[in-house]
C-alpha cells in the first residue's frame, strides 16, 4: 500500500508531459501562433464573425495589433502570441471540431451555436454569445459544455436524433 501511494504522490508531483512549463516558452509559443491564428480566421469565416467578435474572441486586442497579427500569419511570417491568446485558439478549434462531430450538417451546426438554448449554462443566450463575450471563461464554458456532449451527457436531441428509428435483429420496426 505505501508503494502505490508513494507511486501516486510521484505521479502527482511529476504530472502530465503535456502540462510541462515549457509549453510558455517563446519556441513553442511561435511554432503555435501562425498555423494557430490561420486556423481560428479560417473558423471565424466559417462562422461569419465580424472584426470585432473575432478581437474579442481573441482576448480584445487593438484593432492595429490584430491586423498585424493577421497580416503576419497570412504571410506565413513569424509571429508569437501570448499564451492567453493561444488558449482561447483553442478553446476556437476544439468548439468547432466538437461542432464537426456532433452535427453531420455544418447549418445544423451553426444553428446550434447561433440559438438560443435552455440550458442554464448559456442563460437563454446563444453559445456563439458566450464564445464572443471577451472573456475566456465564456469560451472555455461552450467547449466544455460541447466536450461533454460528444462524451455522452445530456445534450437537447437534434433532428437526427428526431428521426431516429430502433430497429432489432429480426428486423421489426419499433414505433
Amino acid at each position: 500500500m505505501a508503494k502505490v501511494a508513494r507511486m501516486v504522490r510521484q505521479t502527482v508531483a511529476a504530472g502530465p508531459d503535456r502540462l510541462d512549463a515549457s509549453r510558455f516558452l517563446p519556441d513553442n509559443r511561435r511554432r503555435l501562433s501562425g498555423p494557430g491564428l490561420r486556423a481560428f480566421l479560417a473558423i471565424a469565416d466559417l462562422w461569419d464573425l465580424n472584426e470585432e467578435q473575432r478581437r474579442l474572441v481573441l482576448g480584445y486586442p487593438a484593432r492595429s495589433t490584430f491586423h498585424h497579427w493577421t497580416a503576419k500569419a497570412r504571410m506565413q511570417e513569424s509571429l508569437t502570441l501570448d499564451a492567453d491568446v493561444l488558449t482561447r485558439i483553442s478553446a476556437v478549434l476544439g468548439i468547432h471540431q466538437a461542432l464537426g462531430v456532433l452535427f453531420a450538417d455544418p447549418a445544423e451546426a451553426m444553428g446550434w451555436l447561433r440559438g438560443p438554448h435552455a440550458a442554464p449554462v448559456f442563460g437563454g443566450q446563444p453559445p456563439l454569445a458566450l464564445v464572443t463575450s471577451g472573456s475566456q471563461d465564456g469560451l472555455l464554458t461552450v467547449r466544455r459544455f460541447l466536450d461533454a456532449a460528444r462524451g455522452g451527457l445530456y445534450m437537447p436531441p437534434n433532428r437526427i436524433d428526431l428521426d431516429f428509428t430502433p430497429i432489432d435483429d429480426s428486423g421489426i420496426v419499433w414505433q
